[in-house]
């Protein structure tokens, strides 16, 4: 006790002979003298954006990013007197180091037993945030007072005070009032309440524990305490500081869906440029269903962690007929990592790409029931160099349907299936669909191109909805405020393939789900009609699964940012599956159980599906097989009563030279 004592009385001596030797010599202040404003001025029209869903709903806001300047006339007075009031009641009195404060300092100092209490004053608050540290020493309080004084020559109280209330920290990211008024209230200075005025007035002390999005409680008591001061000072009456006291002061409701909301704010920037952020004066109806969008932030969460707190993933879910997106979560947690996976990261699809090359393959008449053989290929070009495709775990099939090779996700056939409708045919089919591919090579049928999740929904969306594809629409309409107009934004939807290859493709795709790499859904697409694909790429380092209903489509990805492996078993199906079938029980509870319609173009036959011809009465098992009008089979199973079996698919030709394939990091899992 005697050391911190002593220590004190040496704070109080060297600052109080600071004081009066200064002091001595100060001039009169220079009203006006210099340019106080170190960003721009605070707009008159500044203003936020505001985010509703597609029910009316209030999701969040846009708040401009800049950081402005308020001069103290645009201030509500009442905040400067409620400021004077608790941080630096003798302001307009002392030099810019209060002689008394430090005494008072000195008291405290000395009963807690450490150096607690700085005495600062308003000035000296105002040089320690523009160029001090926060360390507690001796040396730094003298600049400080230093400082502090030659400020109080240079500029005005009024000047001096309205330079504090521009720099000092509210806490949520909010450096000066002008932040401070946008972020906890939407309003611009002179426009806050008095009581609101109170309550941000008792912030600066301890930003993060006094801010108005922190503890109701802690906040009303620093307010009442402000109140109280002013009171005391007789700033107000007893009667007006009951009334105040009284007064509720809600801060604006924090936004939600910060994933969807950034999109918002990215598309706004794309479609005015990057003054309208800063502009506002905007009210947005998105395309966002709220309580699916909490319901996806939620599922994912959960789901991800659940296997590793170090993964990350995305969802998307959007209504495949019109693009709307209906959710997306673009990443686990928005306050720890805002990057958004499911708009802008780029990664490998893997084995959700298949479903494409398929629906090529129907498009140049090939059928669902046609028989292939997945005994090994090699491929080789130049010289020396050879690639020889293999199935996730090396598992054979022998031969199989196209139908099955997809529902079980078989790598060899996809590749034999590739090479023989063409790499350059198949490069131009994808880009109808959105997937601009810019490789050459048969490992495109192993998803070696990278894509975004959104890029990959986008272009499932022909396959759910007929044979259109949707864009995702983020926003349906927007309104001006300060002019009074509404913006339409109406659905991009353009039709890229056949109804009956999408019919077809996605009664191939159901079969993923009740015995392929997705068939832990198979309860649910008992339930719903639905249909999808798995992805894994090499070295199980992202997994994905993309599945729709008639209403719904949703993609998932789960993954590391920085690729690295998830170990075995890190496979679209058993990773990200789950999830799907979680959050798409919520997206269609409320909506009735719907099949996909089945165009005129399509014909439905029984065959016996060990052949894939016409079944006859002695086939010992008989299915439904769909087929473009045209390429149904026209003779009888010959294994039962039909003519001769036809020859197994020939083994394709190598290559031509611009399309070999890439051998090392094509993805190989399901």
């Amino acid at each position: 006790m005697v050391f911190f004592f002593f220590k004190a009385c040496k704070k109080w001596f060297l600052l109080t002979f600071l004081g009066f030797f200064l002091a001595s010599g100060l001039a009169s202040p220079a009203e006006g003298a210099e340019k106080l404003a170190a960003y721009p001025a605070l707009p008159s029209n500044y203003s936020s954006i505001k985010i509703f869903d597609s029910k009316g709903q209030f999701v969040g806001r846009i708040l401009p990013r800049e950081r402005y300047w308020v001069s103290i006339d645009r201030i509500n007075p009442f905040l400067l007197k409620a400021v004077v009031a608790i941080e630096d009641s003798r302001f307009y009195d002392h030099p810019g180091i209060d002689i008394r404060g430090i005494a008072r300092a000195l008291v405290k100092d000395v009963a807690k037993g450490k150096l607690a209490e700085g005495g600062s004053t308003i000035t000296q608050q105002l040089i320690k945030n523009k160029y001090l540290s926060g360390q507690k020493t001796l040396d730094r309080k003298i600049k400080e007072g230093l400082l502090a004084m030659e400020y109080e020559r240079k500029y005005s109280k009024n000047q001096i005070l309205e330079m504090y209330l521009n720099e000092i920290y509210y806490g949520n990211g909010a450096w000066g009032i002008a932040q401070a008024a946008r972020i906890f209230f939407d309003k611009s200075p002179r426009d806050l309440t008095e009581a609101e005025c109170a309550l941000l007035a008792g912030v600066p002390k301890a930003p993060n524990r006094y801010n108005p999005f922190g503890s109701s409680s802690v906040v009303r008591n620093r307010r009442n305490l402000v109140l109280s001061r002013m009171a005391e000072l007789e700033m107000i009456s007893p009667q007006k500081k009951q009334k105040l006291m009284a007064a509720a002061v809600s801060p604006i409701k924090k936004g939600e869906a910060p994933y969807y909301v950034d999109a918002i704010r990215n598309k706004l920037v794309e479609r005015y440029g990057a003054e309208i952020i800063e502009r506002g004066g905007l009210e947005v109806i998105s395309a966002m269903d709220l309580a699916l969008q909490r319901r996806a932030e939620q599922v994912l969460r959960e789901g991800v962690r659940k296997i590793s707190p170090t993964l990350q993933g995305a969802l998307l879910c959007l209504d495949p007929n019109t693009g709307d997106v209906l959710a997306v979560a673009g990443g686990v947690d928005f306050s720890s990592s805002p990057y958004n996976r499911a708009f802008y990261a780029k990664r490998q699809p893997g084995s959700a790409i298949k479903p494409f090359i398929y629906a090529a393959a129907l498009e140049k008449r090939y059928t669902a029931s046609s028989i292939w053989n997945d005994a090994p290929v090699t491929y080789t070009w130049g010289t020396n160099e050879s690639w020889t495709p293999q199935n996730y775990g090396n598992e054979r099939y022998g031969e199989i349907s196209l139908r099955q090779a997809l529902a079980h996700s078989d790598n060899v056939i996809a590749v034999r299936l590739l090479d023989t409708i063409g790499v350059s045919y198949f490069i131009d089919f994808a880009g109808k669909l959105g997937l601009p591919l810019r490789a050459h090579n048969l490992s495109l049928a192993l998803g070696t191109e990278e894509v975004t999740l959104t890029d990959l929904v986008e272009a499932y969306t022909p396959l759910a909805n007929g044979g259109s594809r949707s864009e995702a629409r983020t926003i349906l309409r927007i309104y001006d405020r300060y002019h009074n107009a509404w913006t339409e934004n109406p659905s991009v939807v353009t039709p890229v393939l056949s109804p009956a290859t999408a019919f077809v493709t996605t009664s191939m795709m159901k079969d993923v789900l009740t015995y392929g790499t997705a068939k832990t859904l198979k309860k649910f697409s008992l339930e719903r009609p639905s249909a999808g694909k798995t992805g894994t790429t090499d070295n199980y380092q992202d997994a994905w699964f993309i599945g729709y209903t008639p209403q719904v489509i949703t993609g998932i990805w789960v993954g590391h940012d920085k690729p690295v492996s998830g170990g075995k078993g890190f496979t679209g199906g058993s990773v990200c599956a789950p999830i799907w079938g979680r959050f798409m029980r919520s997206a269609l509870a409320a909506k009735p159980v719907l099949d996909f319609p089945k165009p005129e173009t399509v014909v439905s036959v029984s065959i016996d599906p060990a052949t894939g011809r016409l079944a006859t009465p002695d086939c010992p098992e008989k299915k439904e097989e769909f087929y473009l009008a045209g390429t149904e089979p026209t003779e009888p199973c010959p294994q039962h009563g039909g003519g001769p079996l036809p020859s197994p698919d020939p083994t394709p030709p190598p290559p031509p030279d611009g399309e070999a394939p890439q051998p090392i990091d094509t993805p190989k899992g399901p």
